[in-house]
């Protein structure tokens, strides 16, 4: 795959994921205004331990199966993905079935780690009900995963993209919708909103596996002509197969598992440090802005990461396989570039503006602010861990994402009350940022280590984005004052969005025109851009 192949596959589903996270955040305003911070609370105590077992439904098969099918149709052995495609939809439906009778028939046993039943807050029952509602999911997405995975495994990106975005809008619809009727219309319980917000997962895949059998129907034509030009060379039977497939998908699974260890550490945790330092009363408050409505906001970043680590997956594995050394060190340098010349300012940008930012898409909240300006510059290492997990994958160092993850999970694990009880919600951040970074240090000296990659370069350009986000701020906060005090600001939510809109415009627009005119915008998307220059030249003349 070319440079220019591996940006257009990766803006693709880019702008898929991108588009389905703009989703995700856009129901998030009305979503809160309808269930409020116990609502956000309970729904996140619902889906905390149902993404826990969608990783181990899927244990890591559907990008596993991305890197075996891109590395065999490499070698022209087209048949031996289409063998292991038929197979594992029928593993995924067994697992993804066996995955929701456990997470169903456990939500009695999980819910008293969570809560008490003391009168304040969620119930135990009432966080029973929400993880039954939402374990249905479990049902269809882990076919769905594997599907996506088979198409990215043959570098076409549309389908995992189009299907993303259709299983965020039905799921949101139906969300929102629901909500609304249980509580405006029929008067009905928060519990009971809550459990139609998460049984609306369910309703998304759905929506989701529909688009992707529509691909499926529409390019079968295509998939069939390549199992024409089959080489046949290699005879695999499907258990030599699934061992080099479990090879691939224990680091997928275990990588899967990250985001959801981490907060089910929080979640069996929080409350009960934050009851200790007497502030109960609020812990689920505070656990809501944390775990749901802050990370809501600071995960939007990360997006062309999580974009980037789908894409990375066989374009570095067939790097790796036909022995492409400079290839591949090109793609390493491109995508670590790439990934922080979006991911720095934007993250800043939101610490910078947290007050505003918060307010605009909830409430004024003093806790609110400070735990997104906290929380915002640790998506540098969401970032950072999801690419480097997935370079990891593709060069077949894939245990060692394995033992950096154990190694952030053990400090979060260990230090995480401690750190609640010093800093209160705060402490519980900066177990999760100390816990990534810690993972990604790891990552990045075995990449430098197996691969002869060096960092100077990329070091020189992060550095130069530093000074070019620094410059950004410097005009940003001045405005972002000017137009407090103008506005005699008093924390409602028109005056927060005029901020952030005309605040975030004027830091974008700054930061490209002096990536622009320093010619790092070319140097990292080639001739996109290059229209740019064309009216400069043509304004000058």
């Amino acid at each position: 795959m070319s440079s220019s192949k591996l940006l257009r596959g990766t803006f693709i589903l880019t702008g898929g994921v991108f588009l389905s996270r703009i989703l995700g955040l856009i129901y998030v305003f009305p979503f809160y205004q309808l269930v409020g911070k116990q609502g956000g609370a309970l729904y996140s105590y619902g889906y905390v331990p149902y993404t826990l077992f969608i990783s181990i439904a899927t244990m890591g098969v559907p990008l596993a199966v991305s890197k075996f099918v891109s590395k065999y149709n490499a070698l022209g052995e087209y048949e031996i993905g289409r063998k292991l495609f038929r197979s594992g939809i029928t593993l995924m439906a067994i697992t993804g079935f066996l995955a929701w009778l456990m997470l169903y028939m456990s939500a009695p046993l999980l819910a008293p780690f969570v809560v008490n039943d003391d009168g304040h807050g969620n119930s135990i029952a009432d966080v029973i009900s929400v993880i039954r509602a939402v374990s249905f999911a479990l049902l269809l997405v882990p076919m769905m995963s594997l599907i996506r995975g088979f198409f990215q495994g043959h570098e076409s990106m549309g389908p995992t993209a189009l299907s993303q975005v259709v299983e965020q809008l039905v799921r949101i619809i139906f969300l929102l919708a629901g909500s609304y009727i249980v509580l405006r219309i029929f008067d009905g319980s928060l519990v009971t909103a809550v459990q139609v917000a998460t049984f609306a997962a369910f309703i998304g895949a759905v929506g989701g596996l529909a688009v992707l059998f529509m691909y499926w129907f529409k390019r079968k034509s295509f998939l069939d002509e390549l199992l024409k030009q089959d080489r046949g060379t290699i005879h695999m039977s499907l258990k030599e197969m699934y061992k080099e497939l479990i090879a691939y998908a224990a680091p997928f699974a275990f990588v899967g598992l990250a985001m959801p260890l981490y907060q089910l550490i929080d979640q069996f945790t929080f409350n009960k440090a934050m009851a200790s330092i007497g502030l109960g009363a609020i812990s689920e408050d505070a656990y809501g802005i944390f775990n749901v409505w802050a990370q809501k906001l600071v995960i939007i970043p990360v997006t062309l990461a999580t974009s980037f680590s789908l894409t990375l997956i066989p374009t570095i594995t067939k790097a790796y396989v036909q022995g492409e050394s400079k290839q591949l060190r090109k793609y390493l340098n491109d995508t670590f570039q790439v990934v922080m010349f979006i991911t720095l300012p934007a993250v800043i940008g939101m610490a910078l503006l947290s007050e505003y930012v918060y307010a605009a898409f909830y409430s004024y909240d003093p806790l609110g602010t400070e735990v997104l300006r906290a929380y915002a510059p640790t998506a540098i290492f969401f970032a950072l861990f999801s690419v480097t997990a997935a370079i990891l994958q593709g060069i077949n160092k894939q245990k060692f994402t394995v033992i950096s993850l154990c190694i952030g999970l053990l400090f979060k694990l260990f230090f995480n009350y401690i750190l609640i009880v010093s800093f209160e919600t705060v402490g519980a951040i900066l177990a999760t940022t100390i816990g990534y970074a810690l993972s990604v240090g790891l990552n990045l000296w075995i990449i430098q280590r197996y691969t002869n990659y060096r960092y100077h370069f990329v070091a020189k350009r992060v550095l130069f984005m530093g000074i070019l986000t620094t410059i950004m701020c410097a005009v940003v906060w001045p405005v972002a004052k000017l137009m407090d005090r103008f506005l005699h600001y008093n924390g409602s939510m028109i005056q927060s969005v005029m901020i952030v809109a005309i605040g975030g415009l004027i830091g974008a627009a700054v930061y490209f025109y002096l990536s622009e005119r320093s010619n790092l915008l070319h140097a990292l998307f080639g001739n996109r851009f290059s229209f740019l220059r064309k009216k400069e030249k043509k304004a000058v003349s």
